[in-house]
Parts: structure tokens; C-alpha cells; sequence
């Protein structure tokens, strides 16, 4: 048994490339000192695929010579585990891996194809002509297939012969019907029983199917079931609607692979202000065959077009690319001879379009994890600036304070203040506040007061003031801090708020005097650490009330006992755990453990409460 430390002395560049997997369906590929592809494999979890390679002894001597020869690792991501499939299957017979053993026999999945004959047949196939037909999928799961197939046949009276028909043939009489017909699954076309006309409506709305855009077909059946039903002809029913369960749930084809694209590169680009990242794909007779995502570091202010054209010179000439389609994000100059530029819109060269993004966002986000792993301050930086940028404040927002209130029908009022210096939490400056001027629950008083004393404090000690103040709330909590800190104090620190929606969840930041509503994705990392710094202050202030109040409920009965002193009361509680226990505990149980005379003092004490 080989380990992966005694063979591969590249174990700690490869284990920082797998730290950084996504961890969702793709593809991976493993390259040798050569840069050659010496194996292919997909994952439903990328991340906990290969890294399931460098964490273990193997078993398999093949599995331990696999990894020892790895020197690098790249990856395509893709939606879900069947494209993952798909694309696995393609780049095995593109790249024919070594340590591959699977596809490599040149067989490939099915797909479905709608020939070209004057009366078009629909059947499965596994070798494409693309001017015989039009081609669907493949399937990686065949049974699906065979189930759509069948579910046509069943919808549509389509001819399964292979009779070579044309108008001529057809009106000179040159065929016969056959059983299909007589058992009612075919119209005749062959003797002009059925017009051409309705014969490819069936056609076409068999191609929907095989598209996927069923919605009309499904109510048709939808009404068609609740019809039979009605009619109590239960069995009928039930058959219809196991063809509509089908057809609702089936996924007709994949994202990564589509037989009517041939020969089209596509491209996809993120930039910021130093860098771009573009993505490039290549796609043959349907299939991904090459991807490969790169950075390019801006010198100048160069536009995305710009970097976007010479991102696209660069893979023609590596690639040595002659496709004469080409599918990009938004319009780009015409500058390569013979060649269409495409922003799709919709379809299957808007779904490559997508995959692209998918691909370019992801390199974006490794390489930036790697970045900030390596300069952990980068990403502290990165965060401030994005917030600093968002509120189109002046400076970066290095000390940021929160606040929130506590209490229960305004008993044991308390309020917290939690700090995050450089997006990190200095839990040495966190600050509890008891409310000692506002009677009842009045969460706006109670802010009022708790902001007041906190930096008029401040103002005498000469402490760094914040840059950067949130409330645990929307708009009335802000203007109630902006009173304070503003008109009372003349202040000038920025106020922004965080507010939940009905279902109390933190959906919207507010900034500005009237609050407005800053644009920020709920899902991002800076979003994120907002939401972290609210859950901090509530989590602060809860768990200060929680004490408070239970440390009145523990004493409040004790501290009333004329002759029980603190030390007695400790004394208690660390043998019977509560007050409860106490009040329960015999005479003889508590002379125990302090005593006759103060035994005597708590039973007659407890007997004249209860």
C-alpha cells in the first residue's frame, strides 16, 4: 500500500488547489508533469471527490500510481450530477485519459432524432448525421429514453416503417398499410389516409416534448384525466396520469451537451479594477471538448470589449480554433474575418452561455480565496472597500458598532454593543448596558439611551469613535440614533440599519437620511458578514438578559430571608442546584447541610410564603 505523502512530493500545491474546490456537480481532470490529461472523472461535490484522493491510503495499486503521477488539477462545473455525466463521457473520448477505462470504446449515449423525410420518423439512435435530422440529448439514463419514446408513440399516431415516402410514391399507390395501422397506432400516411399537414402538427408538437416546453400538452392531459375521472373511468385516468407524472418530471435534455451546436466557440468575462477572467469553451458536434478559464491583468483602463478581443485572439491562435460562430456576453466589434459574434438571448446557446459565467465566476472566487489565504488581511481590505463603496462613504469603515435592546414587557431592560474592527469582532470592546431611564418597553428610548451614554463616554475619554454605526432595525431605529448622535452630539458618524422582512428574516440594508435602500445581493459575502455582525448583538444582548434575568429569579427569594447570607446562599444552590429544589428539600435535609438555626429560618420563611 503506497501513501500519497511518500509518492508525491507536489502534495501541498494539489492540496491547495483542492482547498478551493467548489463544492458542487462538475468534472475534474488530472494533468502529469507533462500537462497531458491522464484521467477524467466526474463529482456530484467536486471538493469532496478529489479531495477524497489525497486524504487516504489506497487500497488499489492503479488508484496510488493515479495520484502519484498528479501535478495539476482543473475542473468545469456544471449544474447538476447528469450534466456532470454527460460532460465526463465527452471529454473521456476527446482526450482518451490513461487511467480511463470506461467510454473509451468509442460507444456514446443515445439520442432521439426527428429525420428529414416527408413524413418524418422519431426513433433512438447513437450515430448523428446532422443533415438527416434533428437530434435530442443524448440520455445518460436510457430508460428515460425508451420512456419518452413511448410516451409519443402513445400520444401520436407517428409511422414506425421504413418505407421511402414521397408525394409521388404515395399518389402512384407504391405501399401498403401495415398492422400498425390496423391496430391504430399509425394514420396511413403511406396510402394518403393522413395529410401532410396534420401529420406534422403531430410532429411538431412531438418536438416540443423532445424540448422540453410541455406546460400546453400537460393541461391538455390535466383536463383530459379530470374528464375521465368525472366519467368514473378510473383506469383510462390512471394511464393518462402516469404519462402526465412523466412528462412533468422529465428534463428533456442536458445543459452540456445539445446535437444541433457544432464548431462554435463560447466566451464569458468578470473583471474588477485590475484584472479580468474569461472563460472559454469549445463545443463540436454538440460536445465540450476544451475549456479553459485565464486571468489577464489590466495595464491600462482597457474596456471589458477589449480585454474580451484579445482574450478570443489569444484561444484562436492556442487553440487553433476555426469556428465560425462565436457566442459572448454582450456586443463586440466585428475584427475576425468569416465569423458571426452572438449574444443569445434564449435557447441552448444561452444555456452555454450560462455554463461560461458558471465557469468564470467560480475561477474568480478560487483565485480570490487563494489570495486571501495567502494575505489573510486582503479579504478584511476587500469587504470594507465593498461596504465603503456601497454607502459612498468617505473613508473605509474600519471600526463598525451595533447595537440592540433586550427585555421581556420591559422588565429587566438590558442593551449591548458589540465592535468589529476590520470585519473582526474585538470582543475586548463589547459593552453591556442596563436601561436605567426608560420605564416599560419603549425600544426607541431605550436605544436612545444606551447611544447617549455610549458616546458621550467616548467623547470625554477620548476613544476612537466608530466609523460605521447599524441598528438592529429599519428606518425608526435610525432616526432615533441620528438624533443622538447628530443633534445631540454633533457627531458626524454614518448611520446605516438592517431590516427583516414578515418572516423575520434580514433582507434589506438602509443608508442615507430618508433611509434608502442600498442594492446588495442578500447571498453575497459582504451581506453575509452584516447579517454575522446582527446575529453577534442579539445573540450579546439575549444571552446579558438571560442572566439578568435569571440571576433575579435565583436570588430574589434567598435575599429576602433576614439571617441567610451570601455564603449560606452559595452554599445552598451548590447543593440543590435551584431555589426550587431548596423549597423542597426536609428540615433534616437542610440541617444537613447548614445547620440547625438557619434550617429553621428557611423552613418558616418558606412556610409563611407558601
Amino acid at each position: 500500500m503506497t501513501t500519497m505523502k511518500q509518492q508525491n512530493p507536489y502534495e501541498d500545491y494539489l492540496k491547495g488547489i483542492v482547498s478551493n474546490l467548489p463544492e458542487c456537480p462538475g468534472c475534474y481532470q488530472y494533468l502529469d508533469d507533462t500537462g497531458t490529461i491522464i484521467y477524467v472523472g466526474k463529482a456530484k461535490n467536486l471538493k469532496r471527490r478529489v479531495s477524497s484522493y489525497f486524504q487516504k491510503d489506497h487500497q488499489s495499486l492503479k488508484t496510488s500510481i493515479l495520484v502519484s503521477k498528479i501535478r495539476d488539477i482543473k475542473y468545469i462545473v456544471v449544474n447538476t450530477e447528469e450534466d456532470a455525466l454527460l460532460l465526463e463521457n465527452n471529454l473521456i473520448k476527446q482526450w482518451t485519459p490513461r487511467y480511463n477505462i470506461l467510454l473509451k470504446d468509442g460507444k456514446t449515449y443515445p439520442s432521439i432524432v426527428v429525420t428529414n423525410e416527408y413524413f418524418p420518423r422519431i426513433f433512438m439512435t447513437r450515430k448523428i448525421d446532422r443533415k438527416g435530422g434533428t437530434y435530442f440529448g443524448p440520455y445518460s439514463h436510457v430508460p428515460t429514453l425508451y420512456a419518452l419514446l413511448d410516451l409519443i408513440k402513445n400520444l401520436y399516431p407517428l409511422r414506425t416503417c421504413r418505407e421511402i415516402l414521397t408525394p409521388d410514391s404515395i399518389l402512384k399507390g407504391k405501399h401498403k398499410e401495415c398492422l400498425e395501422y390496423h391496430i391504430k397506432n399509425c394514420t396511413a400516411p403511406c396510402i394518403g389516409r393522413e395529410t401532410r399537414e396534420q401529420y406534422m402538427r403531430y410532429i411538431e408538437e412531438a418536438k416540443e416534448i423532445l424540448r422540453g416546453n410541455t406546460r400546453n400538452i400537460e393541461r391538455a392531459m390535466l383536463k383530459q384525466m379530470q374528464e375521465l375521472a368525472e366519467e368514473m373511468r378510473f383506469e383510462e385516468a390512471e394511464a393518462i396520469r402516469k404519462k402526465y407524472v412523466l412528462l412533468e418530471n422529465y428534463c428533456s435534455k442536458s445543459e452540456v451537451v445539445s446535437n444541433a451546436l457544432h464548431n462554435i466557440d463560447v466566451y464569458n468575462i468578470e473583471d474588477n479594477e485590475k484584472v479580468a477572467y474569461i472563460n472559454y469553451l469549445h463545443v463540436t458536434n454538440g460536445c465540450i471538448n476544451q475549456a479553459f478559464t485565464f486571468e489577464m491583468t489590466k495595464r491600462l483602463d482597457e474596456t471589458p470589449e477589449e480585454l474580451l478581443r484579445l482574450g478570443i485572439t489569444e484561444m484562436r491562435i492556442r487553440y487553433q480554433s476555426d469556428s465560425k460562430e462565436i457566442i459572448v456576453p454582450f456586443p463586440v466589434e466585428q475584427f475576425v474575418p468569416d465569423v458571426q459574434f452572438t449574444v443569445p438571448q434564449r435557447g441552448d446557446k444561452r444555456t452555454l452561455l450560462e455554463l461560461s459565467k458558471l465557469n468564470v465566476m467560480q475561477y474568480k472566487k478560487d483565485r480570490l480565496n487563494q489570495a486571501e489565504k495567502l494575505n489573510p488581511e486582503q479579504k478584511s481590505v476587500r469587504l470594507m472597500t465593498e461596504l465603503k463603496e456601497a454607502l459612498g462613504m468617505q473613508k473605509l469603515p474600519i471600526q463598525i458598532e451595533c447595537f440592540d435592546n433586550s427585555n421581556i414587557s420591559g422588565t429587566d431592560a438590558v442593551a449591548a454593543c458589540v465592535v468589529f474592527k476590520k470585519c473582526k469582532p474585538s470582543k475586548k470592546d463589547y459593552r453591556k448596558y442596563n436601561i436605567k431611564t426608560v420605564v416599560g418597553p419603549d425600544d426607541y428610548a431605550s436605544m436612545q439611551e444606551v447611544v447617549r451614554r455610549r458616546y458621550s463616554r467616548m467623547i470625554e475619554e477620548k476613544s476612537t469613535l466608530p466609523d460605521l454605526i447599524i441598528t438592529d432595525g429599519g428606518r425608526g431605529q435610525m432616526e432615533v440614533v441620528r438624533q443622538v448622535v447628530e443633534d445631540e452630539l454633533g457627531l458626524n458618524i454614518a448611520i446605516a440599519g438592517l431590516a427583516k422582512d414578515d418572516k423575520h428574516r434580514t433582507n434589506e440594508l438602509l443608508f442615507g437620511f430618508p433611509p434608502q435602500v442600498v442594492g446588495m445581493k442578500t447571498d453575497s459575502t459582504l451581506f453575509r458578514l452584516l447579517t454575522q455582525i446582527q446575529d453577534e448583538v442579539h445573540r450579546f444582548a439575549i444571552s446579558f438578559h438571560r442572566d439578568k434575568r435569571s440571576k433575579r429569579q435565583t436570588v430574589s427569594e434567598l435575599d429576602q430571608i433576614t439571617g441567610i447570607g451570601p455564603k449560606t446562599k452559595e452554599v445552598l444552590l451548590k447543593h440543590f442546584k435551584s431555589v426550587k429544589r431548596i423549597k423542597e428539600a426536609s428540615w433534616d435535609e437542610l440541617k444537613a447541610i447548614i445547620g440547625d438555626k438557619k434550617a429553621g429560618i428557611l423552613t418558616e420563611a418558606f412556610s409563611k410564603n407558601s
